[in-house]
């Protein structure tokens, strides 16, 4: 393996079976490549003891100074991390150190941290935006959406902050938290003579808990007093469903428990058709991206209708979101929807702002002026 290497390089043994060679003076990372494959070349060479043969191979991992800057110990521990990745990728090759990646690694290990501090902290707030019926002017329930109330950055959008929850056990924590806090408010507005349901957007890792029925039985006996069917469960329709039956058994235990639920995003994933098909969900949520562009775009004016007719063809309600002018509206009522949600109707606003607001809505007159 010495020999391998260019005059003023270095190869050390450190224990065991590693080695560190020390390459210096090169212009640029690939010009490390005709070396490492030197080293693999010379330890993978076969060794003849009598008439056997012995054989073995090597994996490298590759750390740069000043790519990755860090003292002499941490480029160590840099290389050894990325020599692993090599094992792991089928032994007898070299793998670089990814310095970007290690550092999104770090923040978003920092991020997990932070939130779970602020969960502690209670530190979260949830924001409630209505949903209506354009034509009749009837609040018919209202979406929660969570907010980070950041002692330093102010209000977080969930945007910053859920991504680096997804798949973790911090996300469920959180997403009990929302549900819990829902049904908090609802028996809330319910003492004020409101009586409102709310959805709560859930991710597909929550859903597909074993015990997530087990877990929500128990938030609602916990609150007693709240009518399990005032609490809506909406579901990503781009989420990562790996059972798709086994999700579908659970929403109707949900069911059976008076929970009901909506399908987000609608007409975003791959699977739509399916997952109208086989998950029972009783609302269908057009989403805001199609919404948004269905005047000037024919392709998204002809997705807002087809979805509109595939709830009506499986007897499903049909909502659509990002609803920004009236000039939205009245065009979705023209394809014969009439929930909505969106900056033209309210953006979502604190709980204590919800009763007032519904006291002083009334619907577009061209909205209610629809006769369809």
């Amino acid at each position: 393996m010495k020999e391998t290497l260019r005059e003023g390089d270095t190869l050390a043994r450190i224990g065991g079976d590693e080695f560190i060679a020390v390459m210096v003076d090169l212009e640029n990372i690939e010009d490390s490549e005709p070396v490492l494959k030197r080293l693999l070349k010379a330890a993978s060479d076969p060794v003849y003891l009598g008439d056997a043969v012995m054989q073995v191979s090597a994996s490298i991992g590759v750390s740069f100074y000043p790519q990755d800057h860090v003292g002499a110990d941490l480029l160590i521990r840099h290389a050894d991390q990325a020599m692993y990745i090599a094992k792991q990728s089928g032994k007898n090759r070299y793998h670089f150190f990814d310095t970007a990646q290690d550092n999104a690694s770090k923040t978003l290990g920092q991020s997990i941290g932070d939130i779970s501090s602020a969960l502690d902290k209670c530190e979260f707030v949830l924001h409630y935006q209505p949903k209506v019926n354009m034509h009749t002017s009837e609040v018919i329930g209202v979406e929660a959406l969570i907010r980070w109330q950041h002692p330093v950055r102010g209000l977080v959008p969930p945007s910053e902050f859920l991504y680096a929850i997804e798949g973790h056990a911090i996300g469920l924590g959180m997403g009990e938290w929302v549900i819990d806090n829902t049904l908090t408010q609802i028996s809330q507005w319910r003492n004020m003579g409101l009586h409102l349901s709310v959805s709560v957007n859930i991710n597909a890792y929550q859903l597909q808990q074993p015990d997530f029925v087990t877990r929500l039985t128990a938030l609602l006996a916990a609150h007693p007093k709240v009518d399990p069917s005032c609490l809506e469960l909406e579901v990503l329709e781009t989420s990562e469903l790996s059972n798709i039956s086994r999700v579908s058994a659970t929403m109707n235990a949900c069911h059976d428990l008076g929970v009901r639920f909506a399908l987000d995003d609608f007409g975003t994933g791959y699977s739509s058709l399916n997952h109208l098909r086989r998950l029972p969900a009783q609302m269908i949520k057009i989403d805001k991206s199609f919404v948004g562009d269905m005047l000037e775009d024919t392709d998204d004016l002809a997705i807002v209708e087809s979805v509109i007719g595939l709830a009506q063809a499986f007897r499903r309600d049909v909502i659509a979101e990002g609803v920004e002018t009236i000039a939205h509206g009245l065009a979705l009522l023209q394809l014969g929807c009439e929930l909505a949600q969106g900056y033209s109707i309210a953006r979502p606003m604190p709980a204590a702002d919800i009763p007032e607001w519904i006291d002083t809505w009334k619907a577009d007159d061209s909205w209610q002026a629809y006769k369809g």
